[in-house]
């Protein structure tokens, strides 16, 4: 399977979001990646249900939501109804992991699991059957344009052990300071599926930066 690609909207323009939607539409893109944080399991405020109702009326392309809040349980139907496709969740922000993922599921959408740089990725092996993707942190949740983590090369090659060991078909996805001078090797340790933010909304010709990522 070739690898996909997932702008975070994070690092779009808010005062003219309709155009950085049709550019991610009419890109190689795959998928759109949707941060949503509360103020309280990260150190920022994203925005809510009512921004990605919109965004889900425009988009053409899957919405890979990503929350990064407490409690994301008591908010899963509301996420499907505003148009999620794919919802993750932390692994440090569940009690009951494998109950929230039954629920994603029920619910009708993929399901995911993020653990964040300082979790092992040994935490995720009673849970590896049952998700769709898991998305490896590679920086410290709650900002753009940080630092891309190293040490996130060692948990990929662990991460695609555990998979092919449990022969779950869990997409690897990586989310955190990707760009060119990585994203090869990312590719080439196991990623499956890649998240930027900053590098593409930043860049002269986003169009063309999603291009050269897609044909890595």
């Amino acid at each position: 399977m070739n690898h996909l690609i997932s702008p975070s909207l994070l690092s779009a323009n808010f005062a003219n979001l309709k155009q950085d939607i049709d550019m991610v539409n009419n890109s190689q893109a795959d998928w759109f990646h949707l941060d949503i944080m509360d103020g309280v399991f990260v150190p920022n405020i994203s925005f809510g249900f009512s921004i990605i109702k919109q965004i889900n009326k425009y988009a053409k392309k899957p919405l890979d939501v990503h929350l990064m809040i407490v409690n994301p349980d008591k908010f899963i139907k509301e996420f499907k109804d505003v148009g999620a496709d794919i919802l993750t969740v932390h692994y440090e922000a569940c009690t009951h992991l494998n109950r929230t993922i039954e629920a994603i599921k029920a619910n009708g959408m993929k399901a995911g699991v993020s653990i964040n740089p300082h979790t092992p990725v040994t935490v995720l092996q009673d849970i590896i059957e049952y998700v769709d993707m898991v998305l490896i942190m590679s920086v410290n949740p709650g900002f753009g344009g940080q630092k891309f983590i190293g040490n996130t090369y060692n948990k990929i090659s662990q991460l695609k052990e555990l998979i092919n060991k449990k022969k779950s078909n869990a997409l690897i996805e990586v989310d955190g300071g990707v760009d060119m001078s990585n994203a090869k090797q990312l590719i080439d340790t196991g990623v499956d599926v890649l998240v930027a933010g900053s590098f593409i909304f930043n860049s002269d010709n986003q169009t063309n930066t999603i291009a050269q990522l897609k044909n890595l």
